[in-house]
């Protein structure tokens, strides 16, 4: 809003018009509550490609705040249909950290695999594997493989992304 407190635009709003555009895909900055709604919905009617960020400590975590987003639009859906929803609507989290010496990586990629019961199946496909700290305090480690093939591979490989021999393989450091 301006300084008389008019003028605001919400990004629920935003999304809802940006919709109406039929984009290819939706890119939303950052969800922080109850737009998480409308960004599943879009995700789960072909806005495939669609990213968002959140502030979660683990991959399992951001699951967690995003169904307690979407919670927060005041739709009255159950808890295990959201989780359906973010099943359904999310292929994939990587997880950023702020080291200890300052910097950030990617410490995790995680795909989500579908529903057991009422919970989100997640399976980690990389992690990071610190492996010092020099005497000046920078973080050194490499980016392995966990061995778990993602399920979504065939379908990547369809669309033209075809992953390197050893992309998977944990005994190589990436």
């Amino acid at each position: 809003p301006n300084v008389e407190g008019r003028g605001e635009v919400r990004q629920r709003e935003l999304l809802k018009n940006a919709l109406r555009m039929r984009p290819d895909r939706i890119i939303v900055g950052e969800v922080r509550g109850e737009e998480a709604f409308d960004m599943l919905q879009a995700m789960n009617t072909g806005h495939e490609g669609s990213m968002t960020t959140i502030h979660a400590n683990t991959p399992r975590d951001a699951i967690s705040r995003l169904e307690q987003m979407v919670g927060m639009a005041g739709m009255p859906m159950t808890h295990e249909s959201i989780r359906a929803q973010i099943a359904s609507a999310i292929d994939i989290i990587v997880q950023t950290q702020r080291l200890s010496d300052g910097g950030r990586r990617v410490t995790s990629i995680s795909e989500l695999t579908g529903m057991e019961g009422n919970v989100v199946q997640l399976q980690e496909i990389y992690h990071f594997v610190r492996r010092e700290v020099t005497a000046e305090g920078k973080v050194i480690g490499d980016f392995r493989a966990t061995g778990v093939r993602p399920r979504f591979a065939p379908e990547a490989a369809t669309l033209g992304h075809h992953f390197a021999k050893d992309a998977f393989n944990p005994q190589v450091a990436l």
